[in-house]
């Protein structure tokens, strides 16, 4: 039951190792906590069910599309790496964690609102989105000097912000006076989809929030986990080497689609790093009509919580669970 109005609240937000389940989760099911839902707001993918959850995802796949993937996040992304890499100075010391939520905030800020790394509105954003994080999962007990409280503060300025951009590219479209620099998501929302203002504002943040929060603590974990395998570090090194060649002896400079399929090693370091890592841990889901499923019912309106870190670190179903090992991801090992 746990403490009086509190209940197990402390519990479930007690932080774990991203190589277990964790403590509570192995006790308990439960759902998302109440902070999530007030903060990212009513229209969140994260708490939408149903119809109105598979359309907002339709969005959002339609605009990442395939064609969209090869043409422009992939130089994109490039563009924000090189961009890190050349702010650390030589022989210098930084936090992985922070560098990765760089890279990530910045890349995301551009795809989806064409923000420019470095610019006054982008650091600004950035701040408040600092402030935000901290609320995500904390306490949600809003009085003043709560994280909770100043997540909700600075989540109605980064709302405002996104609205004042939303209001300019709307005024330029009736003007026909559209800037062709601006393929963005935003652009992209305003063009193709029947949303309201509001459910528009909590796509972007929503989307912000899962872009950024996933991919940077992804980033941090394989920087963690590969010096325990200097073997894998080794063979990471050949095979960008060995792209790097081919893309001198050709004259070319900028990354391409081709060079990304031939990072096949990459890839298996991308994959146990997450399945490692558990960057995303559970899932919660709710049952809209009574489900039968393998002999259990499941009635209607039950929370149904898949918890994916039980599956990858299940001995079952992967040898040594608990050992970093990319090459189990190789081809001809993948059953």
């Amino acid at each position: 039951m746990g403490w009086p109005f509190l209940g197990e609240t402390f519990g479930y937000l007690k932080p774990y190792s991203a190589t277990t389940i964790g403590e509570f989760m192995e006790q308990h099911i439960a759902s998302y906590p109440r902070s999530i839902g007030g903060i990212l707001g009513k229209w969140s993918m994260l708490v939408l069910v149903g119809d109105m959850h598979r359309d907002m995802r339709v969005i959002s796949l339609n605009f990442l599309s395939h064609a969209r993937l090869r043409t422009h996040l992939l130089k994109e992304v490039e563009k924000h790496t090189l961009l890190v890499l050349s702010s650390w100075k030589k022989k210098s010391t930084f936090a992985a964690q922070d560098e990765a939520k760089k890279f990530t905030f910045n890349l995301m800020a551009e795809h989806i609102m064409s923000l420019q790394p470095g610019k006054i509105e982008t650091e600004k954003l950035k701040k408040e989105y600092v402030t935000f994080m901290k609320g995500v999962v904390s306490a949600p007990l809003n009085f003043p000097g709560t994280a909770y409280w100043k997540a909700l503060k600075s989540r109605c300025t980064i709302l405002k912000f996104i609205e004042g951009k939303m209001e300019e590219r709307m005024k330029r479209m009736k003007e026909g006076n559209e800037n062709l620099e601006e393929d963005d998501l935003l652009n992209w929302v305003l063009k193709h989809s029947n949303l309201s203002t509001e459910q528009i504002l909590d796509l972007i943040l929503s989307l912000l929030f899962a872009g950024h929060e996933t991919s940077s603590v992804s980033i941090a974990l394989a920087i963690y986990f590969l010096p325990g395998s200097p073997q894998a570090i080794q063979q990471l090194m050949e095979e960008h080497r060995e792209i790097a060649r081919a893309k001198k002896q050709a004259g070319e400079t900028e990354l391409t689609w081709e060079d990304y399929k031939k990072m096949e090693f990459t890839h298996c370091v991308v994959n146990e790093t997450l399945r490692l890592g558990n960057v995303v841990r559970f899932l919660h889901r709710k049952a809209l009509k009574d489900v039968r499923y393998k002999g259990y019912d499941i009635p209607c309106g039950w929370k149904v919580l898949p918890v994916i870190a039980a599956v990858h670190l299940d001995p079952l179903l992967f040898d040594q669970p608990q050992h970093f090992n990319p090459w189990r991801w190789q081809p001809n090992l993948i059953n």
